[in-house]
């Protein structure tokens, strides 16, 4: 790159900004009309009155006030783009403020415009970030600097909410809002990065060459500060890219990698150049071997007792008034985040080794970014921070903490973490998963000796209290009994169907009992299963009326079966006529059945060609009665379910649930895997009939082929596997979480490392 001198630098940094700005107004500009649009097509829907009301009065309210918001937005902007904002900002990173609901779901709304443009601009963005570090001699760019997405897409919100808009409204047009800037911010960053380019700045980028104090493991697309998760081939409709699973192996090489960069450090295997983030400059120093300057060895009892006796987290001042299902203030978070800081630092100083001071810094700084998680309830986040003095004991008597994805302790953080993360704070808190988080941290804090074992214990009781919870409401309970009803039966039938194909090659039957036994009474054996049990009496006669329709069917040379045929048809017809009404057949159907078996028998009646054995006939009888005992559990193929179907074969009401039967394409084998692996309590976005919503995996079948989701406000949808996989593989179900709670607290912990190398054995 063109050496630039320092002031010429800045200016060059400034003009790229002021373009950057000048663009997103272009962009913002052009917006305004697409809202508009929005807003029209919503108004002309066919909605309840109170909604259709609601509709008009934001339409007639953004018509008078969508002026204001676009100059409201690039004011705003350009007072950012002030020098001195710059700096005074960046004073304040860092310190822990106690922020207002509207502030904090402000953010959540606009980092996720932030996200949907990283989704389509990473590239573009990580590069202009790069090259303006370059120009302010590597030193990091301000968490305010507006080429980063959130600082540049924040005012966008907090100025609609200002103007009297509401976030209902916003939830409302945020599709095409996503849609309309990451096109054209990605032309906008292009373009400064064009700029940049022509003046010689860092014409090309090699983000995989590794940085000195912080190695990272490759990915397809990386960036100074984030990932772009593209996967070829498994692209998505309408511009959205494929998430990949976190078992997907470079995403599990990224997370593992950044658990061996803090392995090294406490595990006793330190790189040097890892060594030189560990220690403070002054005492970096070329040494004659290359042994590390961090050991693991055991902490010493001292140590062990500190953090034994420190006190318990505001005790006798939250739990009363913050006990499960009451509310906790936000301050009552910040004094907890201050007090946790204080016996960290009195820890430290009682510390004997470096590697004792580097993994009391390192939990410190995880748990202070998981306390300012603010899509955690406050009440949650107090019992999260009870758990800091435990996670510490256990990593200073087992560094397997920093260096395994699996380990208990982490497995647990992270699953209770995703239950509660959901995009709606208050939807998502309930008294009785706050009550089973406060009850698992009591255990572990009662079992501080056990170590990894307790952790163990209470992680296999929360996931079987989130079996249990997930499915607690009623309307929930009845669909998750309507699936599983759904299942077995569905799942019953097409395996019914190929036993009887499998006992019937070798049999002369006709092509019409046939079909009637595979496509008809498999289905009627499934339901009669299903309903009364596969050993019920009904179920036996209707199992016994597949074997005698058989023999029927087949020649009847001799007198005696002629007379036993005419002896027993009337009943035969009756037990047909019995299964195809359980399958609430109309009444013309059946007769079009009936008359169609008939006339086999009639000319099986008149036939004198071999008959069936009798063996055969009770072979075959004997194994339909145990029918179950043959059938597997491999169905590759979907059921052939939805939700007409329920409500008929099952007479139960539909109308909460959706069952998605089509979009996504064909799964891949990777997909099918990462749709078996998901974790109940998780939030998702699910894109379905042109519409978004959030929701929670609440069930699993027991069978695992059908899995139900649901939303906050009753309604369910249901997906099996083959088409839960197409739609995380098509971007129409996408995790709100790109990775768990304790990997981002663990990078934020080593992104602060990075700015000041020296905490870490202050």
């Amino acid at each position: 790159m063109t050496k630039l001198p320092s002031a010429a630098a800045q200016t060059l940094a400034l003009q790229v900004r002021q373009r950057l700005v000048a663009l997103a107004d272009q962009a913002l500009l052009s917006l305004l009309a697409v809202v508009q649009a929005r807003l029209t097509e919503l108004m002309d829907e066919a909605v309840p009155w109170r909604e259709a009301q609601q509709r008009r009065d934001t339409w007639a309210h953004y018509q008078r006030h969508k002026t204001q918001w676009h100059e409201a937005v690039a004011a705003a902007w350009q007072h950012t783009l002030q020098p001195t904002r710059h700096a005074a900002k960046a004073a304040s990173d860092g310190v822990f403020e106690l922020v207002g609901t509207e502030v904090v779901e402000n953010k959540i709304l606009a980092s996720r415009l932030a996200l949907n443009l990283m989704e389509h601009a990473a590239q573009e963005v990580n590069d202009l970030r790069k090259r303006l570090k370059s120009l302010q001699g590597e030193r990091d760019l301000p968490a305010q600097d507006l080429v980063h997405p959130e600082a540049l897409l924040l005012p966008l919100v907090e100025h609609w909410v200002a103007c009297g808009l509401s976030q209902e409204a916003w939830q409302s047009v945020a599709d095409v809002v996503q849609r309309h800037l990451a096109h054209h911010l990605q032309a906008a960053y292009a373009q400064c990065n064009t700029l940049l380019i022509d003046k010689g700045v860092l014409p090309v980028i090699d983000f995989a060459a590794p940085k000195p104090a912080r190695p990272v493991a490759p990915a397809p697309v990386a960036g100074e500060d984030g990932w772009s998760a593209r996967a070829e081939g498994n692209a998505a409709p309408s511009g959205h890219h494929a998430p990949l699973p976190p078992g997907h192996h470079w995403r599990s090489a990224r997370a593992q990698g950044l658990l061996d960069q803090i392995g090294q450090w406490v595990g006793g295997s330190a790189h040097p150049s890892a060594r030189a983030l560990a220690q403070p400059a002054s005492r970096v120093a070329p040494r004659a071997d290359d042994a590390p300057i961090l050991y693991a060895s055991p902490p010493s009892e001292a140590l062990l007792a500190a953090v034994a006796q420190q006190p318990v987290l505001g005790e006798g001042y939250w739990v009363s008034s913050g006990a499960a299902g009451q509310v906790v203030a936000p301050e009552v978070v910040g004094q907890m985040a201050v007090q946790l800081r204080q016996q960290s630092a009195a820890l430290k100083n009682q510390a004997s080794t470096e590697a004792e001071k580097a993994i009391i810094e390192l939990v410190a700084l995880m748990f202070q970014a998981i306390l300012q998680e603010d899509r955690i309830p406050p009440g949650v986040r107090v019992w999260f921070a009870r758990l800091q003095m435990p996670v510490l004991r256990l990593s200073l008597q087992e560094p397997a903490f920093f260096q395994k994805l699996d380990h208990p302790a982490r497995l647990l953080i992270d699953r209770m973490g995703s239950c509660v993360m959901g995009f709606d704070a208050s939807g998502i808190s309930s008294a009785t998963l706050e009550s089973e988080i406060k009850r698992v941290v009591q255990v572990i804090e009662q079992y501080p000796e056990t170590g990894q074992k307790v952790y163990a214990k209470v992680y296999e009781e929360f996931q079987a209290f989130l079996k249990q919870h997930l499915t607690d409401k009623p309307v929930t309970q009845k669909l998750v009994g309507v699936a599983q009803q759904v299942e077995q039966k569905e799942t019953l039938a097409i395996q019914f169907t190929i036993e009887l194909r499998n006992q019937l090659k070798d049999m002369p039957v006709r092509d019409e009992i046939r079909d009637f036994l595979f496509k008809v009474w498999a289905e009627v054996l499934a339901l009669s299963a299903v309903r009364k049990g596969s050993k019920h009496e009904d179920t036996l006669v209707l199992k016994k009326a597949a074997s005698d329709l058989i023999w029927a069917a087949s020649a009847k040379p001799n007198r005696a079966d002629r007379a036993r045929v005419i002896s027993d048809l009337p009943d035969l017809l009756q037990c047909l006529r019995d299964g195809l009404t359980l399958l609430n057949m109309p009444a013309a159907e059946q007769e079009d059945h009936i008359k169609r078996v008939s006339a086999v028998l009639v000319e099986a009646f008149m036939s004198k060609t071999q008959a069936i054995a009798d063996e055969q006939i009770q072979a075959l009888a004997a194994r339909l009665a145990n029918l179950e005992d043959y059938i597997g559990d491999d169905d590759a193929q979907e059921l052939p379910l939805d939700s007409q179907s329920i409500e008929e074969l099952l007479d139960v009401d539909a109308s909460a649930l959706d069952v998605i039967l089509e979009g996504g394409g064909k799964a891949s084998a990777v997909m099918l895997a990462w749709a078996h692996e998901l974790d109940l309590g998780a939030w998702f976005t699910l894109q379905f009939n042109g519409q978004t919503s959030q929701v929670q995996y609440a069930w699993r079948s027991p069978m695992g082929h059908l899995h139900l989701f649901a939303t906050s406000v009753g309604h369910s949808y249901l997906l099996q596997t083959v088409r839960l996989a197409a739609y995380l593989q098509g971007g129409l179900l996408e995790p709100q979480e790109a990775e768990p709670l304790t990997q981002r607290a663990t990078r934020d912990a080593l992104d602060k490392l990075q700015a000041n190398p020296a905490q870490l054995l202050a």
